[in-house]
């Protein structure tokens, strides 16, 4: 008698279809790729409550295609990596569904994560220890504690044999740090520091298991710690979310005057949106028009004009954000990014289309200057805007030095100069027909000369 073949699951199929197998996946093609297997996994999430044995077998089925299919596929925004990763959260949930030994799962997972050869559990951790239960957190924290002590032992006896001898060891406490935080032991997570090293991270994250039990002293004292830790580098301070929690701690022990007093020390090294609601945040409602006025002054000083723009633009400071950018050459306007000067000339067109063509022409010859072919349809589009603005603002002179400057610099550049001088001689880049206007006028002829 022959052994009867195990009998595939019916979704078997409906999981093999979408991964298309032995067809490469584009980048463009990358996020529709991946939202049909959000679809799949959908579906197991449903029988997770119902039949959460199968729910298991059909997770590792998906996980076993993703990490098949990785080498198929342009992941350049990293969806099919972070879609891949989340599978492991999804299945943890259904393995306790079906009640199987914790300590099993736990030790399933650490030996996927340490054979993961596309990076699909990168910082996995952080994640998976938010969807243990109880007992599957205790059966993960004995897991990686061994392994970490395991480590320390090894380190001890040996001598160092490579760049980083601490690797291994450092690994298994990211982990540890990460169980003890959503536990919230912050003895057994302090423990861990003095052991392995403390850094600006761990008094943050120690400051806010103090915060969550009420301990606000504590708190604050692990904010200053791990404040007098950091050390300044190109872009400021690393722990903005340090200085925030000291703020809200100031306010809750009664002392919001030293609260208001950082937001402004932050605020006047770095004025900019998001150093702005800060502020505001801290300013009593009665005083708040003089701290606004207080607030755009002291940005007005302030040299780092990509901030200030997105600053003014937010508050709706439009008389300060022209006169700055009146007094702003053509060659630093053209060296900030189009994300930062579009909003403002699509602000300014109606108000200050003087200050608008300005930036238009700005967004332009960034582009022209840099020899982007690519985004040659773009900087057409935004001489066009400028020449619109120009007129507008009765600035014809500037438009016909524009015109020449052009012309001069930037005549060899066929894939340009065309549609350029359409737009001087007021024909525009767009006035010839679109693809669809030309099928349909040739589809048109069709259907007459059938008729006839």
């Amino acid at each position: 008698m022959t052994k009867s073949r195990k009998r595939r699951d019916p979704m078997d199929l409906m999981i093999e279809d979408p991964f298309q197998p032995g067809d490469f996946i584009s980048y463009y093609d990358d996020y529709s790729f991946v939202e049909d297997l959000r679809g799949l996994e959908a579906k197991i999430v449903e029988l997770t409550g119902s039949d959460p044995t199968r729910a298991v077998t059909l997770y590792e089925t998906l996980l076993a295609g993703c990490n098949a299919k990785a080498e198929e596929i342009d992941d350049s925004d990293g969806e099919f990596g972070m879609f891949a990763g989340s599978l492991y959260c999804g299945w943890i949930k259904a393995r306790q569904a079906t009640d199987v030994d914790r300590g099993e799962t736990a030790r399933l997972l650490l030996r996927w994560m340490d054979d993961d050869s596309y990076g699909f559990c990168n910082d996995l951790e952080l994640s998976a220890v938010k969807v243990f239960d109880r007992a599957g957190l205790e059966a993960f924290e004995s897991e990686v504690r061994a392994r970490f002590d395991k480590e320390c032992a090894a380190l001890s006896e040996r001598k160092p044999a490579s760049p980083n001898p601490n690797y291994a060891r450092d690994h298994w406490c990211r982990m540890l740090k990460a169980v003890y935080s959503q536990r919230r032991n912050v003895g057994k997570y302090i423990e861990l520091t003095m052991q392995n090293g403390l850094t600006p991270r761990d008094c943050e994250v120690i400051a806010t298991m103090f915060q969550a039990r009420r301990r606000l002293d504590d708190a604050l004292t692990w904010v200053e710690r791990g404040l007098a830790m950091e050390k300044p580098n190109a872009f400021g301070r690393g722990g903005y979310k340090l200085d925030e929690i000291r703020r809200t701690l100031l306010v809750k022990l009664g002392r919001g005057g030293d609260a208001l007093d950082s937001a402004w020390a932050e605020f006047r090294k770095e004025p900019g949106k998001f150093t702005y609601e800060e502020l505001v945040r801290y300013v009593p409602k009665a005083q708040r028009r003089a701290w606004h006025e207080k607030a755009m002054d002291a940005a007005a000083e302030h040299s780092d004009l990509d901030s200030v723009i997105e600053l003014w633009l937010g508050a709706k400071e439009i008389g300060r954000l022209a006169e700055r950018l009146e007094r702003t050459g053509h060659k630093k306007l053209e060296s900030l990014s189009h994300y930062v000067t579009e909003p403002a000339a699509e602000r300014l067109v109606k108000t200050h289309p003087g200050i608008a063509a300005k930036l238009f022409r700005a967004m332009c010859m960034r582009v022209v200057n840099a020899g982007k072919s690519q985004y040659y349809h773009a900087a057409l589009s935004n001489i066009e805007k400028a020449k619109n603005s120009y007129q507008r603002a009765g600035l014809n002179a500037q438009w016909q030095a524009l015109i020449a400057e052009i012309r001069r610099e930037h005549r060899r550049k066929s894939s340009f100069m065309p549609g350029f001088e359409r737009i001087v001689g007021g024909t525009g880049p767009g006035r010839e027909p679109s693809f669809l206007d030309r099928a349909r006028r040739n589809w048109g002829s069709r259907v007459s000369r059938t008729r006839a």
